[in-house]
């Protein structure tokens, strides 16, 4: 009798085995962090640690606990001289040599460019529009064909960061379509002119409100932009509910017919600070029933990453988690003018308070 049942019970725990969540799940195509950071921290000697507390490379820990992507961001002409070109290229270099991938993503400003501002380049400020279109595709083309001719072509691009109410104000902004298309035609003739095969993403902020990306992205149809793919910015504390941005995520993906990707998201480990300026997000719980403890946050990310696998016809990529090294570290502040301003974000990094790296990093799968 037990040689019998033991073919059957064998049968059985295969299939069990098979239909188990945990086997059966399909890892993101991309798993990423955004590490824009990462160059200055370095250079003031920030330090970062694996799960057991050994020092090492950033990157390389990042990359040996599951990503295979990082997302750089570019500055035009950065106060203090990070986020620019050769940073960019000297970061890239390490990325690809550990077999990541590269999404870069150009502000078309001097500082940070978002859905509140979206500031010229103080040397484009009083460009003509013609004049303007051509120095977008120059530094576009100028930073990719550099990443180019080292090696280590960038794989995806964001023609702007954060596009909601468009790029380069006045002549691009929301109000003036056919000039944000013209901008943002520049900027994707670009790209394609150093890598036909490298995809250009438009990236909005607030992920879960779909009013917002009907109107861009039916606007987008009927003034020509192109594009490749769409990112999103889904930070649970200020834009909506999972289930919000899980429901404008799958319409987007299904009424445009591209592959979307989360291109920010984060969440706090701690309401605890380090450096001394105020944290940006302070709450024991910004999210309900997800506490601001290293615990919370890895809870969070998988969910994110769950959402993103579960889009219809397999058209989620991936996600990007925002500032993953931007730890405490003195003189690495938000403004790039201001060496004394502080980093509010460093209790939303990947690596805690002793730069050792976070359980969230293996929750993005």
């Amino acid at each position: 009798m037990k040689r019998a049942l033991l073919p059957l019970l064998t049968a059985l725990l295969c299939v069990t085995a098979l239909a188990s969540p945990a086997r059966a799940e399909r890892p993101l195509q991309i798993r990423g962090a955004d590490i824009s950071s990462l160059a200055k921290s370095e250079a003031l000697g920030g330090v970062y640690r694996s799960e057991n507390g050994r020092r090492g490379d950033a990157l390389r820990i990042l990359r040996d606990g599951g990503l295979n992507y990082i997302r750089l961001k570019v500055w035009v002409d950065p106060a203090d001289g990070y986020n620019d070109k050769a940073h960019v290229l000297a970061i890239a270099k390490r990325a690809k040599a550990l077999g990541l991938g590269l999404l870069v993503d150009f502000h078309y400003s001097d500082s940070w460019a978002d859905p509140g501002k979206q500031n010229k380049p103080a040397a484009w400020a009083a460009l003509p529009y013609e004049q303007l279109k051509q120095a977008v595709y120059r530094h576009t083309y100028d930073v990719l064909n550099a990443l180019r001719r080292q090696g280590t072509t960038a794989d995806l691009v964001q023609t702007g960061n954060e596009l909601n109410g468009g790029l380069l104000w006045p002549d691009g902004r929301y109000d003036n379509w056919p000039g944000m298309a013209g901008l943002l035609g520049a900027a994707y003739d670009a790209v394609k002119a150093v890598s036909p095969r490298t995809k250009v993403a438009i990236h909005l902020a607030d992920g879960g409100d779909n009013g917002l990306y009907r109107w861009w992205f039916d606007n987008a149809a009927a003034n020509g932009i192109r594009y490749d793919v769409i990112g999103l910015s889904y930070y649970p504390f200020w834009h909506g509910t999972l289930e919000a941005f899980q429901a404008n995520i799958n319409d987007v993906a299904t009424r445009y017919g591209k592959p979307v990707f989360v291109a920010e998201t984060a969440y706090p480990f701690t309401t605890a600070d380090k450096d001394g300026w105020a944290n940006i997000i302070t709450s024991a719980e910004p999210y309900p029933g997800y506490p601001a403890t290293p615990e919370g946050q890895a809870a969070l990310m998988r969910a994110v990453s769950d959402i993103v696998r579960a889009v219809p016809n397999g058209r989620g990529l991936g996600l990007f988690y925002w500032e993953a090294t931007w730890t405490g570290v003195p003189g690495n502040g938000w403004d790039p003018a201001d060496p004394s301003s502080g980093n509010g974000w460093e209790n939303q990094a990947l690596f805690d308070y002793a730069d050792r790296v976070l359980p969230g990093l293996r929750a993005i799968r």
